[in-house]
């Protein structure tokens, strides 16, 4: 048995639900491959991760000075590591966030973070493998899907993994940059990781 399981942002909000997530997983060792959203609102009156980071974005492309947004989402991740006790640093990844949110890389980069930093998040909490999904998920210079590619990327890179984590809603773009899918894009992403390794269930 081979399950994907796709996880949404408020289920990954916070370190309590990141635990009642890992118990999920754990609780059923054919859940083989996770795909996660970025961290959604933790309350009513909260922002999405992916809201600010289009928020900082917009700052960086006008010129303003972004960082103290960035310090902030990066403090929502911290607070995440902190709750679950992780040895980890996300340090390099938002250095190097800011750092391409200076030369106005493009807002689908940006938005992507949230997934990309999310999975990195995931993994680590469960010990499963990385695969950051610009690396496995490929789209035409129309900007539709490159299925081909894609599912025989997908297919070789997680073939040998017993257990993975591909962050949900992007992937890579016919010119190499970051390219997201429309909001909602984690199911996307899920459906096309479940197709190409041949899952029984798709949850």
């Amino acid at each position: 048995m081979k399950k994907v399981v796709k996880f949404g942002g408020s289920s990954l909000a916070s370190a309590e639900q990141f635990k009642k997530v890992g118990d999920i997983i754990r609780a059923d060792k054919s859940r083989r491959y996770v795909v996660p959203s970025a961290p959604g609102k933790r309350s009513s009156s909260d922002t999405k991760v992916t809201d600010m980071l289009y928020s900082c974005y917009n700052l960086a492309i006008r010129e303003k000075k972004f960082t103290s947004l960035l310090d902030e989402i990066h403090a929502r991740y911290n607070e995440i590591i902190d709750g679950l006790n992780l040895e980890l640093s996300l340090d390099h990844e938002f250095d190097m966030i800011r750092e391409n949110f200076g030369k106005k890389i493009g807002r689908d980069y940006a938005a992507s973070r949230g997934e990309y930093l999310n999975g990195k998040l995931i993994a680590a909490y469960l010990g499963f493998a990385f695969v950051d999904a610009a690396e496995v998920i490929f789209f035409q210079e129309n900007g539709t899907l490159n299925r081909e590619k894609t599912a025989q990327t997908m297919r070789e890179r997680l073939t040998g993994l017993d257990y993975a984590v591909v962050p949900g809603f992007y992937g890579c773009g016919a010119d190499g940059y970051v390219k997201t899918f429309s909001r909602g894009g984690s199911d996307v992403t899920g459906s096309i990781v479940a197709g190409a390794m041949k899952a029984d269930l798709y949850e």
